[in-house]
């Protein structure tokens, strides 16, 4: 959620944003800015009236006990008339109130003044990729043809149970996916965050304090019974841990990692992008969520990014590094770098992780601040997130890069003491 002063002093820079994300209505600025001048307005007339009414009282007071009776009953007559004036501008006040709350969640986060302009995929940067790409002696498969040869993935039967994009993985696939699981979640506890294991529903207080309402529901799976939200990344349950919470400075920064099972409903995806593991209506994905001092959120988020990378470089995974330019960010980020792993059976790149710094946009929506050590009021703190890393792209760029010539996969070393096997086939 946007600051209600940027909107009062700066409502051209959330224009400017909204232009720069190609995200929102220009149009709801406007009436934001509107509805809160208004609601203003009625705050200080209400308060005028509750002075009057107040004076009035007291003046009745003074008649009634003076014994001058009939002045009295007239200006508890006016003093009625008074309180329902009073009424009406609070009534209308909190309809204002819930008006300015809609439009304010309807208003995209500004980007970063580091994001480079642009108004999709071919503008983002690209701040570092790998020189050398891998070769074969013979023509690599791509990984659903390697999976359905070795039995590691059923994506057929997964679409008789489910539907299409919620496949089984089986025997030494499963127990790649866990090892690749308990491999991100022990370098995170390396890396200093607490591993928490979340729930996979939210509610709708907490799909909105991070941003996923309004800007995914067509996105998301909902149990409209219960009211309830399938997660569509662990950013949203961890993230709201903190909701309404007040942190003492030196709580900070705050890091969490968790894994869970995430759920997309990936509405239009069709073609190449959705075969295989490339793109999954379930999938299974680590993620690092940190609470820091505003100060230094954009360190953060170079050490998440590098902590991701890390991973790839243990699993010797050819990557590279985006950072995302202003038409391609999401609704609530205000700075994301992206990951992606080469794909050697489809060449081509595979997103694998998406780190971003929030700044205080979510932590507005969650009420989520700390106190400074010196005391005084308290203040928000900037949120970040990121992939570390998402498991199915994972699998595939990897079953595709250690493929040998007789169809068998190596087992990258790192591995081999969570999998307990080196190759499969």
């Amino acid at each position: 959620m946007i600051d209600i002063a940027v909107l009062r002093e700066r409502p051209e820079h959330l224009k400017r944003g909204i232009r720069l994300k190609r995200n929102g209505d220009e149009a709801t600025v406007d009436a934001l800015v509107k509805a809160d001048r208004e609601r203003r307005l009625l705050v200080t007339q209400a308060q005028a009236l509750q002075e009057e009414a107040n004076a009035a009282a007291r003046a009745i007071g003074g008649l009634m006990k003076a014994g001058r009776r009939d002045e009295a009953q007239a200006q508890i007559a006016a003093n009625a008339a008074l309180k329902e004036q009073l009424k009406v501008k609070e009534e209308a006040s909190k309809e204002l109130d819930e008006r300015v709350r809609r439009l304010m969640l309807e208003i995209p986060n500004p980007p970063h003044e580091s994001v480079p302009e642009g108004a999709g995929p071919p503008d983002n940067a690209v701040p570092y990729q790998a020189d050398v790409l891998p070769s074969f002696d013979f023509t690599p498969l791509p990984h659903w043809e390697l999976t359905e040869k070795h039995g590691l993935v059923d994506f057929d039967r997964g679409a008789k149970v489910a539907g299409a994009g919620f496949p089984f993985y089986l025997g030494k696939g499963a127990r790649l996916q866990r090892a690749l699981i308990q491999f991100f979640l022990d370098s995170a506890d390396e890396a200093g965050y607490t591993e928490v294991q979340p729930p996979i529903v939210v509610n709708t207080d907490s799909a909105t304090g991070t941003g996923a309402l309004p800007d995914k529901e067509a996105q998301m799976y909902e149990v409209p019974r219960d009211e309830l939200y399938m997660i569509p990344t662990a950013e949203v349950p961890v993230t709201n841990y903190r909701r309404e919470e007040i942190l003492q400075e030196s709580d900070l920064p705050v890091r969490y990692a968790a894994y869970t099972p995430c759920f997309r409903r990936e509405a239009g995806s069709y073609g190449k992008d959705v075969r295989g593991l490339n793109r999954l209506h379930q999938f299974d994905k680590v993620e690092i969520v940190q609470l820091v001092h505003p100060d230094t959120s954009y360190d953060a988020l170079t050490r998440m990014c590098d902590h991701a990378e890390g991973l790839l470089k243990r699993l010797g995974l050819p990557y590279r590094r985006l950072l995302l330019c202003t038409g391609d960010m999401g609704f609530t980020q205000s700075k994301t770098l992206d990951l992606e792993v080469w794909s050697a059976g489809q060449k081509r790149w595979l997103e694998v992780s998406s780190v971003s710094n929030f700044e205080d946009f979510q932590a507005r929506r969650m009420n989520i601040r700390y106190r400074a050590a010196d005391g005084g009021k308290p203040q928000f703190v900037h949120t970040l997130n990121g992939s570390a890393l998402a498991l199915p792209r994972i699998m595939a760029s990897l079953i595709e890069l250690y493929q040998q010539e007789d169809g068998s996969i190596l087992i990258p070393e790192i591995l081999l003491r969570y999998t307990g096997f080196d190759r499969i086939g």
